[in-house]
Order: C-alpha cells, then sequence, then structure tokens
C-alpha cells in the first residue's frame, strides 16, 4: 500500500502498530502497569507492613520521646500525668462518694491505680488512632508505604508509655501490700490482649478520623462515659448490687473492664477471683482476636483511600 504526496513521491505507509486497538486497561496489563496507591491484596499488604516493621518501632519511639520534649520533667509526665488522675479520683470517688465500698484501703488504692493505667491505654490508643491519618498528612501523601503503619505505630507508642507507668504501678501494689508472684505473670498476657484489641480499635478510628476529622472533638466525651461505665473508680458488681444483674453483666464484660480487670487480678492481693465475670480469659482472647482483625481489615479496604479526600 502506497500514498501519492503534493509533488509526486511515493510514501510508503507505516504498518499499523501491535497495540492498535487495544484499550487502556489492556495496555496496562500487557506492560505491567499498575494503578499508584492501588490496594494490594490482604496477604500482600501484611507482608508489606511486616517489612516496615522497623520503620513502626523507630516511629513510635521517636513520637514518645517527642511527646513531651518541651516540658521541664520531660518523660517523667508520663507517668505523672495518669498517677495525678488516679490521686484527682480517689480524692472524689474514694474519699468524698465512697465508691471503694466493699475494699480494704490496701485494696483500694492499687485498684484505682491500675484502672487508669490499663484504662489510659486505650483511652490514648484510640485517641491516637483517630488522628493517625488526618495528622500525618504530609508523610501520607509524600511517600508511599502501608498506612496502617500509623495507627499500628501509635497503639505500640502507648504500649511502651504504659510500660513506663507499670513501674510506678508496681511500687503502688508492694507499698500496699501486694508482693511480686507468680500471679504477676499473668499481666503479660493480659496486657498482650489488650494491645491487639486498642490496636484494631486504633485502625477503625484512623478510617473513620481520616474522612470525619471532627470525630476527633467527639472522642473525649466518648472515651470519658466508657470510663465511667468500665469500674474504673469502682467495683462494678458491689456498686450495681441492687441493679438488675444484666445491667452488671453487660459493664463487667465490656472489653475495658475486661482487660483491667485481669491486670488487677493477677497484681493485687485480695482481689480475688470472685471478682471476675465467668470465662473472663476467653472473653478477654475473643475481643482481641474479633477487633483485631475486623479492625485491620476494614481500615485494609479504604488503603487507597488515604489522604486523597
Amino acid at each position: 500500500m502506497s500514498d501519492t504526496t503534493h509533488d509526486g513521491a511515493v510514501a510508503v505507509g507505516a504498518a499499523p502498530s501491535a497495540d492498535e486497538g487495544l484499550s487502556p486497561a489492556e495496555l496496562a496489563a500487557k506492560y505491567g502497569l499498575a494503578v499508584s496507591g492501588a490496594r494490594p491484596g490482604l496477604v500482600e499488604y501484611i507482608r508489606r507492613l511486616w517489612g516496615r516493621r522497623h520503620f513502626i518501632v523507630a516511629f513510635s519511639r521517636a513520637k514518645l520521646t517527642a511527646q513531651y520534649s518541651q516540658a521541664k520533667l520531660g518523660q517523667l509526665w508520663q507517668v505523672a500525668t495518669p498517677l495525678l488522675n488516679a490521686l484527682v479520683y480517689y480524692l472524689i470517688f474514694g474519699l468524698i462518694l465512697g465508691t471503694r465500698r466493699g475494699m480494704t484501703q490496701e485494696v483500694f488504692i492499687p485498684f484505682l491505680v491500675t484502672g487508669v493505667f490499663v484504662f489510659t491505654f486505650t483511652q490514648n490508643s484510640v485517641m491516637a488512632g483517630v488522628r493517625s491519618i488526618s495528622g500525618n498528612l504530609g508523610l501520607v501523601r509524600a511517600l508511599h508505604f502501608p498506612r496502617a503503619s500509623l495507627p499500628v505505630s501509635f497503639s505500640l507508642q502507648q504500649l511502651q508509655q504504659l510500660l513506663y507507668s507499670m513501674i510506678v504501678l508496681v511500687i503502688v501494689a508492694v507499698a500496699f501490700g501486694s508482693y511480686p508472684g507468680l500471679s504477676w505473670l499473668l499481666i503479660v498476657p493480659a496486657l498482650a490482649l489488650q494491645f491487639v484489641f486498642n490496636t484494631g480499635l486504633a485502625l477503625i478510628m484512623a478510617r473513620l478520623g481520616s474522612k470525619t476529622p471532627d470525630l476527633a472533638q467527639l472522642m473525649p466525651f466518648v472515651m470519658r462515659t466508657w470510663m465511667y461505665a468500665s469500674g474504673v473508680m469502682f467495683s462494678i458488681p458491689v456498686m450495681l448490687a441492687k441493679k438488675p444483674a444484666w445491667i452488671a453483666n453487660v459493664l463487667q464484660y465490656n472489653p475495658a473492664a475486661v482487660y483491667m480487670d485481669l491486670v488487677r487480678f493477677a497484681l493485687i492481693k485480695g482481689y480475688g477471683a470472685e471478682n471476675l465475670p465467668a470465662h473472663v480469659w476467653p472473653v478477654a482472647l475473643a475481643w482481641a482476636l474479633v477487633v483485631g482483625v475486623v479492625g485491620f481489615v476494614y481500615f485494609w479496604k479504604a488503603e487507597e483511600r488515604y489522604g486523597r479526600g
């Protein structure tokens, strides 16, 4: 096939391209192209997240160090803040309102401090999760990495902060007659399960908070309500003894109360198994697995949308 030009020369027509007629999707598949920021499969996503484990640990440590860098007491505030909260709650609930009903002073003070420290772990993980994407948009938009790294890192930061606080908690427990024993080893699985639960919840809140930044303003009220309903300052069975049994059961089986009671049982002499709901360890495991898995999958489902709104 040939064409005649305006000056009489003959031009040979170019052969049709092998790509002619292919759709954009077919061209992309042919040359191995993929959408930038596309969500990988769940197994591949887990593999990539594991590959960023060193970043997750380093980022959590950097955030923990920077948290109180402008304060004169520095990292001491990691322990002082929940301890001061416990003191305030003791003055109001222990002395004025008398919520230590059914407990001696030697049990109530470690009971209260343990509740404040353990609940603060969950509370801070949730609050950090809400802001983990919306508060780090520069990082999200500039670099390509599994976005779950951020809420996981913030949850790990709160675990490290709790471990610092545990030093004070141990001192308080010993000061009031609870000495180290084999039961203290139960603190490790209890906090491990709580960490998985907190991380799953942080992932859920991270996705919600990425699209609704105002959620960060609402969550303090939600967390305060959850704290009062979880028996941080009082024994749920004792305070609700005259109420319908189902109310106490609902409150005792809520995850915040479950993890607090497990640590109290392990740490405090005189806080026996009669204070725990039935099948408490299976319940703690179920909360961790359900919220951890559901939270991770829920967050992964929106992976390609973070930082684009």
